[in-house]
């Protein structure tokens, strides 16, 4: 027994001394990465960019080199931004060491109009005269296909499929199962649109509700057959029947009827990319990543000037107090643009919104620090994948808009949301309550009973107070009459290139059309781009990464595809207090 002890004290102390050598070697390991993540590279002629689409892109990358750290299984995927991509293939554009552009297709989808904003980018790309070649051997999907028409050439594996069939949006309804679970969803909202509410009310859409999304889905996909017909020069008449015979599933249809150039194997794309290049086929390619090349420096970015645009990415859920960096914290963005109004060397503000919005006091808080720096230097608003309801509550004071035809955007709406778990109590698990109130409503609102009627009409008036105060805001931004928001508003959803026929947006573009803009609007042609917020230093991120975000990635791992619904359940925590937000979630595929 005592040689046992012995043996086992032995070996707890070896863990935990090899744990602890294990925490310096990775610490040491990560100070080494960090020490490099500013270095400037340089590539050899004869190169090609590679450009990994179907994965998830932010609006903004990150320079922080242990965020593409995964401390689940170790691996290491650097996040590049929506705004680094950019830059790279502006900058490819005029490097004579790259000679094309690689599509590399993926299986997640970075929303309509961040691939638009993307495409957009490779069209002026091939401008230069340079090649851009996409491939697949996966199933190439509806988002990665639009991008891959941007291509000189789209090439897939022969057991590759064209996931090409047309757009379809659903929502889930919860009434049914609310119902079972003896939850009663109070409602109280204004505009006959705003179907955010109606999972907890009916059990089908509206017609209300059925025409929006008819109208929003069927403006991008129009957008996106125009698109695509004028690239590879198919009619949209044939591209919408090739769409409905479900053509593309068929490697050998998609190409026997144009959607793609041709099926080959890797090794066969690998020889066709050597030719274009300009490499002997008996050498390696000369791939280069998105990563590596954002620390290449830009010629044409090396010039020194005080002037600076400040590009502040808005991204995610609004929601009160600081937030983090998956959302919109209130408070600290508000802080975030007051400073930014007060810095005399900022010469213009572009706020790039990627937002379904959220909480309605934060929206407010943001609002009006944004039309205080609106007051003093030019504002201009580049509108992502989604700038609705409080994401187009905070645009609005702006000089100018800027949307894609693929942004969602409107939902000029208010509602409040309150559950009575009543009958789950007392039916279901046998609790009862007793409450004891000083006032005759000091238990308002309350999540055991109904509300009363003067309750009701308490929390109704918040509620139509709210949105004619977001109605007399888009107004004043906008230069309508209310009476006009008020009837393109009731909630109602559009894509950006309705809003823009409606009076809600100014223009087409994305978000280098909007700091371009803003340059003008400031009188300045050479400048800085400063981003914001201010991120995190490495070791508070590692941190942070050490702690919950590993929790997440382990849930996102073992839930696969089901990790949004997870997010979205955990996302209803922040619907406290009155909303401006997107109706439902929107997951247009």
């Amino acid at each position: 027994m005592k040689d046992f002890l012995k043996y086992t004290l032995a070996t707890i102390t070896g863990i935990i001394l090899a744990s602890i050598l294990m925490f310096i070697v990775l610490l040491a390991s990560l100070s080494a990465i960090v020490a490099s993540g500013d270095k400037t590279v340089s590539i050899t002629d004869n190169s090609i960019l590679v450009l990994n689409a179907g994965v998830q892109i932010p609006d903004r990358g990150t320079d922080n080199p242990l965020s593409g750290i995964d401390f689940t299984d170790m691996s290491f995927t650097p996040n590049v931004g929506l705004n680094e991509i950019l830059r790279n293939i502006e900058k490819a554009a005029a490097d004579d060491k790259i000679k094309g552009i690689l599509i590399e297709n993926g299986q997640l989808p970075s929303g309509w109009a961040t691939t638009g904003e993307i495409r957009k980018a490779l069209m002026e790309f091939r401008d230069s005269g340079k090649f851009v070649i996409s491939y697949s051997d996966l199933s190439l999907t509806q988002e990665c296909y639009y991008l891959a028409t941007a291509a000189d050439r789209i090439y897939i594996s022969p057991g590759s499929t064209v996931d090409f069939k047309g757009l379809s949006s659903q929502v889930i309804f919860f009434k049914n199962a609310l119902d079972k679970l003896g939850i009663d969803v109070q409602v109280i909202r204004h505009g006959k649109f705003k179907g955010a509410v109606e999972p907890f009310m009916l059990d089908r859409l509206s017609e209300e509700n059925r025409d929006q999304i008819r109208d929003y889905t069927g403006s991008i996909w129009k957008h996106v057959i125009d698109e695509i017909s004028a690239s590879r020069n198919i009619p949209a008449e044939k591209l919408n029947q090739l769409a409905d015979n479900l053509t593309g599933y068929l490697s050998s249809k998609a190409a026997e009827d144009g959607l793609v150039d041709g099926v080959l194997f890797r090794d066969e794309l690998i020889d066709t990319l050597k030719t274009l290049s300009g490499i002997d086929k008996s050498k390696d390619l000369k791939l280069v990543t998105m990563t590596k090349y954002s620390k290449v420096p830009d010629p044409a970015n090396v010039y020194s000037t005080k002037n600076r645009i400040a590009v502040i990415y808005a991204e995610g859920n609004i929601v009160a107090g600081k937030g983090n960096e998956t959302n919109i914290g209130g408070k600290h963005y508000a802080e975030v643009i007051r400073k930014i109004r007060l810095d005399t060397a900022v010469k213009a503000i572009v706020l790039r919104v990627n937002s379904p919005g959220g909480n309605a006091l934060p929206s407010d808080e943001i609002w009006r620090e944004l039309t205080l720096a609106e007051q003093v230097k030019p504002l201009v608003i580049s509108m992502g994948n989604y700038a609705a309801s409080g994401g187009y509550y905070i645009s609005c004071p702006a000089t100018k808009i800027f949307a894609d035809p693929e942004t969602i955007s409107g939902s000029i709406g208010v509602f409040g949301l309150i559950p009575n778990a009543e009958s789950l109590l007392e039916k279901k698990l046998g609790l009862t309550t007793e409450t004891v109130n000083t006032n005759a409503n000091a238990d308002f609102p309350s999540l055991i009973r109904p509300m009363t009627n003067f309750e009701n009409e308490v929390l109704q008036m918040s509620i139509e107070r709210t949105y004619s105060d977001f109605v007399s805001k888009v107004a004043a931004g906008r230069n309508m009459k209310t009476e006009e928001v008020d009837n393109i508003g009731q909630g109602r959803v559009w894509s950006g290139k309705r809003a823009a026929e409606i009076g809600l947006v100014d223009e087409m573009g994305g978000l280098n059309d909007a700091i371009k803009k803003a340059a003008e609007l400031a009188g300045t042609e050479k400048y800085k781009i400063r981003e914001l917020p201010e991120l995190e230093d490495p070791y508070t991120r590692l941190f942070e990464q050490l702690s919950g975000e590993v929790k997440m990635k382990f849930i996102r791992k073992e839930l696969g595809e089901s990790f949004i619904h997870y997010k979205r359940f955990t996302e209803l925590k922040d619907l406290s207090g009155i909303q401006t937000r997107l109706p439902y979630f929107i997951d247009i595929r």
